[in-house]
């Protein structure tokens, strides 16, 4: 894969991703797809059930742990989620960019901040809000949390899944609100995509995980420069910067 962003210790542009889609899947069997995969690779590689990382003991046990993205905030934070104006004081106070920010992003900005750290066994965060997951299903007991996942290891997010959205009204519906909260000139709705949503999509379930951050996880190495085969490298001049951003 590439994407056009920043480098760090847990960013390359170039990067390898095992992107899977499932028909007629959801969250629930991407994650236990997700499972199997960590579990197999640990066991053709040998590994013992606890392995360093760093400072860190991480415990890769058969079943991850599953905590909903809002409890986990409130958790860790001491924040009410719908609290906006503590919401707002605490993002001032950890000098993140508070002032075009709406209470979701900004939410979302402290528990990356925060919260993420602290995922050091590998743990299921799910069912996040929606606004922050334009391509997911929304819970059918709930229209404002979408059925997706993050997995985190050592303080990093390593995959990421949900149950696909495949109604193309609800899609359209969703990128109009992204394109009306847009600050990008060059932002415009894919209508390509809602196309081809039109023509049909079974129920699926879809998931990527990190291949170059799982490695990283597992042979102890803290820089992706040091697991991809043709990393991008700073200056000579200067040293490292320190990994403070979110993942």
């Amino acid at each position: 894969c590439f994407r056009n962003e920043g480098i760090s210790p847990r960013h390359n542009p170039e990067f390898t991703q095992d992107e899977i889609y499932h028909a007629f899947g959801d969250y629930h069997t991407m994650m236990e797809l997700t499972e199997s995969v960590v579990q197999f690779v640990c066991t053709e590689l040998e590994l013992p059930e606890q392995l360093p990382y760093g400072q860190l003991t991480m415990k890769f046990a058969t079943s991850c742990l599953r905590i909903p993205y809002l409890e986990l905030f409130a958790k860790v934070t001491g924040l009410a989620p719908d609290d906006v104006e503590a919401i707002r004081k605490r993002a001032l106070e950890l000098k993140l960019d508070a002032e075009l920010k709406g209470p979701v992003e900004l939410r979302n900005d402290i528990f990356e901040k925060v919260v993420e750290e602290t995922l050091i066994d590998p743990t299921f965060v799910i069912d996040y809000p929606v606004e922050l997951c334009p391509l997911a299903k929304t819970r059918p007991d709930d229209p404002t949390i979408a059925e997706r996942f993050e997995l985190f290891v050592g303080g990093m997010e390593v995959a990421n899944g949900y149950s696909e959205l495949n109604d193309p009204a609800e899609q359209e519906r969703r990128f109009a609100g992204q394109l009306a909260d847009s600050t990008h000139e060059w932002a415009a709705l894919d209508a390509d995509y809602v196309r081809a949503l039109e023509y049909g999509m079974p129920p699926a379930g879809g998931l990527g995980i990190g291949i170059d951050r799982l490695v990283m996880l597992l042979v102890n190495v803290r820089n992706i420069r040091d697991v991809v085969l043709f990393p991008l490298m700073r200056p000579t001049t200067g040293a490292d910067v320190v990994d403070n951003e979110p993942s």
